[in-house]
């Protein structure tokens, strides 16, 4: 019974904060508690103590983990710059490390994507090595394929 109960007649008797038919599901929270005080950050179920995220956009023990949530803008804004206008910290390194999404110029900000699609969407605003500010937005499907979309 896992350590977690006692064997009578074959049958595992679980002890308390145990279930299942070796024990083995832990019935407490705490390992899915968030750093915000929800169960998976309200973002999953908390089974035999480990999360199941139900938002597909969030990862990790205590579904707080989003790979397309904050910090995106600043973290593509080096490889955004120099593909679309071959200016910035990566100009030189660009087709060594920026080539991990598929870019799309568009005319101006309205023609940017909205929310409201399906896939998860960050809209950015940037200073460029000028001081200029540039737009783009940066979403990923559900291949996992990055998508960003660049005013020119």
């Amino acid at each position: 019974c896992t350590g977690n109960g006692i064997c009578k007649c074959r049958v595992c008797e679980c002890f308390p904060n145990f279930t299942g038919s070796a024990c083995d599901c832990s019935l407490d929270t705490t390992p899915c508690m968030a750093s915000n005080g929800q169960i998976c950050n309200g973002r999953g179920t908390c089974e035999c103590g480990t999360c199941n995220c139900t938002d597909p956009k969030f990862q990790g023990p205590t579904c707080e983990m989003c790979q397309t949530c904050l910090g995106v803008c600043a973290e593509h804004k080096d490889c955004v710059q120099c593909r679309a206008f071959e200016k910035g910290e990566k100009k030189d390194t660009c087709s060594q490390e920026c080539m991990h999404f598929n870019m799309t110029l568009v005319e101006s900000r309205d023609k940017l994507p909205q929310p409201g699609q399906p896939d998860p969407l960050s809209h950015c605003k940037e200073k460029d090595v000028d001081d200029c500010w540039f737009y783009f937005t940066y979403s990923v499907n559900s291949n996992g394929e990055a998508n960003v979309h660049v005013v020119e």
